[in-house]
C-alpha cells in the first residue's frame, strides 16, 4: 500500500541528534505485514496511527508500533513524535488525548507550542523496580556482555524496572565508562531472556544535584544494537533512582541525557505525576523536529 511515511527526530538535544521514528499517521487497513515493512526499510521504531478501538468510545487514536524484527507493545519515543506530527498536520481534537496501546491507555498532552511545533508529553503508570532473577551470576553475565568489571559499578543495585516493558538497569560510576562501553552484542539477546529484561539500560549520574543523568540502550533484538533515545526506559530509570534515593517524588524533571555515545545527543525529560507526595506515575517528553535527512533518502 502507498502510505506516506514522515521521519520525524524525538528527543533531540543537538545538531544531528534525536532518535528517528518512522510515523504512518493515516494507518488504516494496513496489514502487519505492511507496517512491519516499513520498520524494516527505515530500520527504527516506527509508529502506525489508528482510529480508536471500538471497545474505547472515548480514546482518540490507536498506535500500533513496530521495529524491523516483531512488533512492540508501546514505544515512548514514537508516541511523541506521532502527537508531534499530528498536532502538526492539524488532526489532534484537542491539547490532551487518549491513545490506544498494546500496553493499555496512554495519555498525552500538548504543553506549549513554539516555532518548532508542539512540545509533547506522554504519560507512564508508576514503576515497578524488582531484583535480578539470580543477582550474582546475572549480575557477572551482564558485566562480561557490557566489557567491564566489577570495579565500574556505582553504590546502587543492578536491578530490573518497568512501567511499560521491562528494562535493566546497571548504574556506572562516570559518564567516561558508559560512553567507553563496547558491549558483546552477540550475547545480548541469550542474556535479557534469561533475566526477564528487553534491554541493558545502563547509566552514570551527570549531575545529581540537578537530576541530570546519561544513560545508553541495548534493545534484546530489535534488529539494532542501541537506541539514540528511550523514552520507557527513561521512566523505568527515574523510578529506580527513586527506589534508591537518588532523586526525591517531586515534579522538577529528571533529564536523561542519551544517544552521545552514538553522536545522536538525545535528552528525555521524565517528570513525577504527584498525588499525596506520592509518584503514582510520570511523564515523558522533549524536543521533535522533522528529520529532513530520512524523508529525502
Amino acid at each position: 500500500m502507498d502510505r506516506q511515511v514522515e521521519v520525524v527526530s524525538v528527543f533531540i538535544a543537538g545538531p544531528g541528534g534525536g532518535n528517528p521514528a518512522p510515523i504512518v499517521a493515516d494507518a488504516a487497513g494496513m496489514s502487519d505485514v505492511e507496517m512491519q515493512a516499513v520498520a524494516r526499510a527505515h530500520g527504527h521504531e516506527s509508529g502506525f496511527v489508528l482510529p480508536p478501538p471500538p471497545e474505547a468510545p472515548n480514546c482518540d487514536f490507536t498506535l500500533r508500533f513496530w521495529v524491523p524484527n516483531h512488533e512492540m507493545s508501546m514505544c515512548g519515543h514514537a508516541t511523541v513524535g506521532a502527537v508531534w506530527l499530528l498536532d502538526r498536520l492539524g488532526r489532534l481534537p484537542r491539547d490532551h488525548i487518549w491513545i490506544a496501546t498494546q500496553s493499555g491507555l496512554v495519555e498525552a498532552r500538548v504543553i506549549e507550542r513554539g516555532e518548532q511545533g508542539a512540545m509533547v508529553e506522554v504519560s507512564q503508570p508508576a514503576g515497578i523496580v524488582e531484583p535480578l532473577p539470580d543477582p550474582e551470576p546475572d549480575r557477572d553475565d551482564i558485566l562480561a556482555a557490557l566489557g567491564v568489571t566489577a570495579d565500574a559499578l556505582a553504590d546502587f543495585p543492578i536491578w530490573n524496572a518497568r512501567t511499560s516493558r521491562v528494562k535493566t538497569l546497571v548504574p556506572l560510576k562516570t559518564v567516561a565508562l558508559l560512553d567507553g562501553l563496547r558491549p558483546d552484542f552477540s550475547r545480548m539477546e541469550s542474556l535479557c531472556e534469561r533475566i526477564g529484561s528487553t534491554g541493558l539500560y545502563p547509566y552514570a549520574a551527570d549531575d545529581l544535584a540537578g537530576r541530570v543523568f546519561a544513560a545508553r540502550q541495548f534493545p534484546k533484538s530489535s534488529g539494532y544494537p542501541e537506541d539514540a533515545a528511550t523514552g520507557i526506559a527513561a521512566a523505568a530509570l527515574a523510578f529506580g533512582l527513586l527506589a534508591v534515593g537518588a532523586v526525591t517524588a517531586t515534579e522538577q524533571p529528571i533529564r536523561i541525557r542519551q544517544g552521545f555515545a552514538m553522536r545522536r545527543p538525545s535528552e528525555i525529560s521524565v517528570r513525577f505525576r504527584i498525588e499525596d507526595g506520592r509518584a503514582t506515575g510520570c511523564w515523558i517528553g522533549g524536543a521533535v523536529r522533522r528529520d529532513d535527512a530520512e524523508n529525502r533518502s
